[in-house]
């Protein structure tokens, strides 16, 4: 819940409610302005709008109903509905899709015709005069079916300029008083359309139907590719919701009932079996068991529960059966404060600004005004007839028309999204491509972003001779591969992810016939192990339980353990009879080009740090690892923590970039300026971040970085090029130097460049 001050006179504090709520309509940021102002005119209210995720995140009293709401956003002239806490916010680019199929179909045609009939007397002229004798007396006047021809071309172009573009003539009306690319395009086309309407009823030759159509269409193009990365962009609330539990056992009246997670109560004793997930918060009060907690708190070995042990909803119960006490339930718990958190950060407001809108803005009036002055000056000035002037204002239109502005910035994404998926990069988010390059500190998650996630055997400390004490038949046997083959056969009996990357280590074919075997939950794993000629009791676990039950630790074994710990690795014994006889230093591996990456960042002036939920320890010993200053360690943070540290960083003035991979980083990527997650990693925090690195390397990071820039630079100059065109072509257009046919082939040209500009991303 929050608190707002507001009132003329007097203050009064007013206690509000997060809302979630679906807009549809939205065509760039001038609409999101719109819906914008609409919400914060209302009393009491504060809302920010999400352009990519087609979202209103408002802040409203309780007494505002979501009709209210629903109605202002409607009013404003889009469309809306509320988002329940259990609801995914989906969207679709099937409409889009159907809508440039519908286009082609009718375009393509429209466009082949129309360049036969423009160019045909212009062919027929240079055949003349390059090849004479042939062609000079061919008869190279326009055919005699070409109203006919025009008027089918109108029937074509008509669905496609009149239907399809038919959301683009509505977003500029509603944004007639601020000018949006919609308005340029709705006025380049319909004109375009009615002059070729008003020439095929004259049996002029001057038709341009062509234009029309292919400005719609490739608009259409654009917004379809930008629907496709919205919708990737927007689902990280939806995969969130996909974790949690949606039916739960709890013990009422003694007795199991299966409830909707949903009426779970404070004080509801539930049960957990090995491989659910956890319904809520609570503590255990029986049972014991390991929990994999790197959803939530990022790290990356289990933590062993017990009765009076808490426990987090949405985490994983591995191997054994747990009742638990509901302590925290609904929108009260932690997964649901990630929940949040990831909304609430997404909902805040991005430096992004698109340079097409703001260009639009001041050039739609400029160009209307220019093309109607034109007409006037030729019409009343320069008494040229009606036909004439309206031919020089509508050059004017189609030299102006802005296919290039509209292809700059989608056809250089899609370029630039085809180069990175061959080195493993995805671009999720256009905003990124501005930020890229004002990075000046990089946040890196540990788990599964510096190191590999997989839990490995670092290092193996077997002490054959400590076998000494069991007398020389044991020590006969205990042999190094002995030992490992015994240690590997135990483990093959759990899945604790410690005891896989024992199995892993010891690489034996065949494990050794085991009795008697069992797990204690904190301990370790325990069974009678027939070696041969013998057969023992081995005991695999942590030291604390290994030394209840053995004798005093040959030097050796206390020395690798002392080592191990202070490392800040799993440490598991192995004992024989209660003798200790190897130990086993478990941890997350570190990637092999993390020092090198950090080392790139730190020569490009980029400040690393590293923001991990690990232990102090193991945090300390990896940024050692990987070139991190000491001073630039986070350690054992919770997500309300990581993303407070982005928000500081980002308050002493650093633009941040944000690597993670869990759902316990989703906040912190969302809030950071630019995101990045691992493509091993998690769905949410896929979802969430600006670009994906489907290549486990840490390479990729500066690769990411350098396309991104790469990418905006080429926008740049796709845009830069479209007004230095209209620049030139405008006034010549103007001038009556221009036929309307040249100024479509102009535009096509332009088009065709920006295109090629942006094949050059590399």
């Amino acid at each position: 819940m929050s608190e707002l001050k507001e009132g003329n006179s007097k203050t009064e504090s007013v206690s509000l409610e997060p809302r979630t709520f679906k807009v549809s309509g939205m065509t760039c940021n001038s609409c999101v302005n719109t819906v914008e102002r609409a919400l914060n005119s209302m009393p009491g209210v504060s809302a920010t709008v999400n352009f990519a995720a087609e979202t209103a995140h408002v802040l409203a009293p309780a007494e505002v109903s979501g009709k209210e709401i629903i109605k202002t956003i409607e009013s404003a002239g889009y469309e809306s509905k509320e988002v329940g806490d259990n609801e995914a916010i989906t969207l679709h680019s099937k409409k889009s899709a159907t809508a440039l199929i519908f286009a082609l179909i009718f375009t393509i045609p429209v466009m082949a015709f129309s360049m036969i009939m423009s160019l045909h007397k212009e062919l027929g002229k240079w055949l003349a005069t390059w090849v004479p004798g042939i062609f000079e007396n061919f008869n190279w006047s326009v055919p005699t079916n070409h109203q006919m021809i025009s008027s089918a071309l109108l029937i074509l172009s008509g669905p496609v300029v009149l239907l399809v573009a038919l959301p683009i003539h509505r977003a500029s009306i509603r944004n007639l008083f601020h000018p949006t690319m919609d308005n340029l395009i709705s006025l380049g086309s319909l004109t375009a359309y009615f002059w070729s309407i008003y020439a095929t009823w004259y049996d002029l030759e001057s038709v341009y139907t062509e234009v029309s159509a292919s400005i719609v269409t490739l608009v259409i193009l654009g917004r379809y590719l930008e629907s496709r990365a919205k919708r990737s962009a927007s689902s990280a609330l939806s995969e969130l919701l996909k974790i949690s539990t949606k039916e739960v056992t709890v013990k009422r009246g003694g007795l199991p009932i299966l409830i909707p997670v949903e009426q779970l109560e404070i004080g509801d004793i539930f049960v957990v079996n090995p491989g659910q997930r956890i319904a809520t918060d609570g503590v255990v009060v029986s049972g014991a068991s390991s929990i994999d907690n790197s959803l939530i708190t990022g790290e990356s070995i289990p933590v062993e529960v017990a009765p009076g042990d808490r426990v987090i909803g949405a985490t994983v119960n591995q191997n054994g059966r747990l009742e638990v006490r509901a302590t925290r339930v609904g929108k009260e718990t932690e997964f649901a404060r990630i929940t949040a958190m990831v909304i609430s950060a997404q909902g805040e407001k991005a430096p992004i600004q698109r340079m097409a809108d703001r260009i639009s803005a001041i050039f739609v009036p400029i160009v209307t005004t220019l093309a109607l002055a034109t007409f006037a000056f030729w019409r009343y000035i320069n008494s040229e007839s009606t036909a004439k002037a309206i031919e020089i204002a509508v050059s004017v239109l189609v030299i102006a028309c802005p296919c290039a502005l509209g292809l700059a910035t989608p056809v250089a994404l899609l370029v630039a999204s085809g180069r990175g998926a061959q080195r493993g990069i995805v671009l999720r988010k256009p905003s990124a491509l501005e930020r890229a390059k004002t990075i000046t500190d990089v946040v890196l998650d540990k788990t599964g972003t510096l190191t590999t996630g997989v839990m490995k055997v670092v290092q193996a400390t077997v002490v054959p001779e400590a076998a000494a004490v069991l007398g020389s038949t044991w020590q006969s046997i205990a042999t190094e591969a002995k030992i490992l083959e015994s240690a590997a056969s135990i483990e093959s009996q759990n899945s604790h992810p410690i005891a896989e990357a024992i199995v892993r280590y010891a690489k034996i074919t065949k494990p050794l016939s085991v009795s008697e075997f069992q797990i204690t939950p904190g301990a370790g794993a325990a069974g009678r192990v027939f070696l041969g000629s013998q057969s023992a009791i081995v005991i695999i676990g942590s030291p604390a339980a290994v030394a209840h039950s053995a004798v005093a630790f040959h030097p050796k074994i206390a020395k690798a353990i002392a080592d191990a710990e202070s490392a800040g690795y799993s440490v598991s014994v192995l004992a024989w009879e209660g003798v200790a006889l190897a130990v086993f230093a478990v941890g997350d591996s570190i990637k092999s080009d993390a020092q090198s990456a950090v080392s790139v960042l730190n020569s490009r002036n980029i400040d690393v740090w590293l923001l991990t939920g690990d232990h102090k320890d193991v945090a300390i010993n990896t940024a050692h690892a990987v070139g991190i200053h000491e001073n630039h360690i986070v350690a054992e943070a919770s997500p309300e923590a990581k993303i407070a540290h982005i928000k500081k960083l980002q308050s002493d003035g650093k633009n941040v970039l944000m690597i993670g991979d869990g759902v316990n980083d989703a906040a912190a990527l969302a809030a950071a300026d630019l995101s990045m997650a691992m493509g091993t990693g998690t769905d949410t925090a896929i979802a969430t971040a600006d670009i994906t690195l489907t290549n486990p390397a840490l390479k990729s990071v500066t690769d990411a970085l350098d396309l991104s820039k790469k990418t905006l630079g080429t926008i740049r100059g796709n845009l830069l090029w479209a007004l230095i065109y209209n620049v030139i072509g405008i006034p010549i257009a103007a001038l009556g130097f221009l036929h309307p046919m040249y100024g479509a082939a102009a535009m096509a040209l332009s088009s065709l460049f920006v295109v090629t500009n942006s094949l050059r991303i590399k």
